[in-house]
């Protein structure tokens, strides 16, 4: 066990080791595989992509507790990227948000787990999402409201790199260095696929940390988002940021861990078959 270092940000959260990271990662990937399959829908490859930046998160950074899920102090996570659900269940299942047989209902009727997100169902969502772009508002108005409260948390806003072509984001964007608001830190997962094509075929928006800092943002680019210590130095650096918001630019791969759907534009959106699950799952068992 190691401990972050004091932030002035609260107390010190005891992390996990590397190789516990690693191995709560792992399966996380079963559990996002495992439910796109069963239901033959879902969106595999974007929630391959942010498993290592959301184990690290929730492990080592994140202030909250599965018991109080409505706890006033906790920080608060938003998923702007709304369809990747299959990540976060997979990832509030794992840390005790509720049992994780229940991912079995996923995207089923009358399921607490729909295909994009839900404020509140299940406890630990904590925004609604489906149109791309919305999140970055919403983190913005929660960090707002937390910080009229006197509340010393944070907000940590994902969002896809492809995302980044909305319009909203940018308002977003701008707005928070204008409120000066620290606390706010948006999640950009970089793997350079949209839908159903490459980012850079659909609109191009580099440089992207030259944007955000063009809009006041303090920025780390290029962090390996799939190296579990690069990930959790870069969440750091963010959380300690002051006096403004903060971007973390994180370069991954759509599909991590799969073979076949690695930088493969299909799996966006797509189940695997039979055949592929189970070379999947064998690829993602346990060393």
């Amino acid at each position: 066990m190691s401990t972050i270092p004091e932030s002035g940000w609260g107390t010190p959260v005891v992390t996990e080791t590397q190789p516990d990271l690693s191995a709560r990662a792992r399966r996380i990937r079963r559990h996002i595989v495992q439910m796109v399959y069963e239901v033959k829908s879902g969106h595999p490859g974007g929630s391959l992509s942010a498993t290592d930046i959301l184990t690290v998160l929730y492990s080592n950074l994140l202030k909250h507790d599965p018991q109080r899920p409505d706890w006033p102090e906790r920080d608060r996570f938003v998923m702007s990227k709304g369809h990747c659900t299959p990540a976060q269940y997979a990832t509030l299942a794992e840390f005790g948000y509720f049992d994780v047989e229940e991912l079995a209902t996923f995207r089923r009727l009358g399921t607490r787990l729909q295909g994009h997100s839900v404020l509140g169902s299940p406890q630990g969502v904590e925004n609604t999402a489906g149109s791309l772009g919305m999140g970055l508002s919403f983190g913005l108005g929660i960090r707002l409201a937390a910080r009229l409260k006197g509340l010393d948390n944070h907000v940590y806003v994902m969002m896809g790199d492809g995302e980044q072509d909305e319009g909203q984001v940018w308002e977003a964007a701008m707005a928070s260095a204008h409120h000066s608001i620290d606390g706010l830190v948006a999640l950009v997962d970089r793997n350079g696929i949209q839908n159903d094509d490459f980012t850079a075929a659909t609109m191009s928006t580099e440089p992207l940390d030259e944007k955000y800092r063009a809009f006041g943002w303090d920025v780390r680019s290029s962090v390996d988002g799939h190296d579990l210590a690069a990930v959790e130095q870069a969440l750091i650096w963010a959380r300690d940021v002051r006096g403004g918001p903060a971007c973390v630019i994180f370069d991954t791969v759509k599909g991590k861990g799969v073979s076949f759907m690695e930088n493969n534009p299909t799996f966006h959106g797509a189940p695997p078959s039979d055949e592929q699950f189970e070379l999947a799952m064998s690829e993602l068992a346990d060393d």
